[in-house]
This record gives structure tokens, sequence and C-alpha cells, in this order.
């Protein structure tokens, strides 16, 4: 499934729970760049370039299970 997420300020607690998801989680840039961010070295290498002022506005992920999907949209949700 693919979804747009917006306003990521705390890249610990995105990164837990990408963690948490049972398959994997891909972040496209707007090259259509690909990065699975289950991959520690993708997670840094990929957001580095995206955070301004410590915020990341939007990107696009696509997830492979729906169980994934709901974990991302409750943090989205509640942060």
């Amino acid at each position: 499934m693919n979804m747009k997420v917006m306003n990521i300020t705390d890249l610990d607690k995105f990164f837990g729970v990408i963690d948490q998801c049972e398959e994997k989680v891909e972040l496209v840039t707007e090259n259509g760049d690909i990065y699975n961010l289950k991959s520690k070295l993708s997670q840094y290498a990929s957001f580095s370039k995206l955070v301004l002022g410590g915020v990341i506005p939007k990107v696009e992920l696509v997830t492979h299970n729906f169980s994934d999907t709901g974990k991302i949209i409750h943090y989205m949700m509640n942060n």
C-alpha cells in the first residue's frame, strides 16, 4: 500500500515503528529511488537528505502488509 506520511518530528520513534513492522517498508523518493527502511543503513542514508529544520515534511512509503500499514497510521495519528 502506498501512503504519504507528513511531519515526522521524532526519527527515533518513527524508526522504532518501522523496526516493529513484519515485512519491508520502502521509502520512495521524488526521483523514484526506493530504500528498504528495514535496513538501518538505508534509514539514515535516505532520511538524512530529507530532514529540514528537524522535521521531515513529507515522504511516500510503501508497505507490503496491512498490519504494518496500521502500525504506521497509528503512529502518525498519535504523534
